[in-house]
């Protein structure tokens, strides 16, 4: 728990220092925060060039949002909210190309590398939620992020985030339990 609360600290060190100009702190943070978002947009979106593409592009808004940021600490939900929406944008986009195309096609399958069993397993039943579900699991059980961060992120009050993680959970702890046996 002190070494999460470490990592915290620092990157608000670093939130301010970029903000204040600080090409080197800004860089760290992009080093330190790029595989975290890329791994929320590749659960979202499922395509790793989508994936990279939405994360360069809520990058460049989380710079240019630097000075409405009022306070450092705010910066996970935040950061997070901003993949959120471009990754949102993204699969209305193609939600929007796929009604225009005449043929319809399966979706192509993940460009993400061979991975361990159970990952594959957990991707799969992560798969099988609901966007506003599988959001809220991905935040908390993989970005650690807490409930009132989660909230924020997507616009809804605490209890709808807790209730979204808690129905996530059971639907988790089903689809794996039935797998595994």
């Amino acid at each position: 728990m002190a070494g999460q609360e470490t990592e915290r600290v620092y990157d608000e060190l670093l939130v301010t220092l970029a903000r204040s100009g600080n090409a080197r702190a800004a860089n760290r943070l992009a080093a330190r925060w790029y595989p975290r978002l890329m791994r929320t947009a590749l659960r979202l979106l499922r395509d790793r060039n989508e994936a990279e593409e939405a994360v360069q592009e809520a990058w460049a808004g989380i710079c240019r949002g630097w000075p409405r940021l009022s306070d450092p600490a705010m910066f996970p939900g935040w950061a997070f909210g901003i993949l959120r929406r471009k990754c949102s944008d993204r699969i209305r986009a193609a939600q929007t190309a796929r009604t225009r195309s005449a043929p319809i096609e399966a979706a192509p399958e993940p460009s993400e590398p061979a991975r361990g069993e159970l990952q594959v397993e957990i991707d799969q039943a992560l798969a099988t939620l609901s966007d506003d579900h599988r959001l809220a699991a991905i935040l908390f059980f993989g970005e650690g992020l807490s409930l009132n961060e989660i909230a924020a992120v997507t616009g809804v009050p605490i209890g709808t985030a807790k209730s979204r993680i808690f129905h996530a959970r059971q639907h988790l702890k089903s689809r794996l339990k039935g797998e595994s046996e």
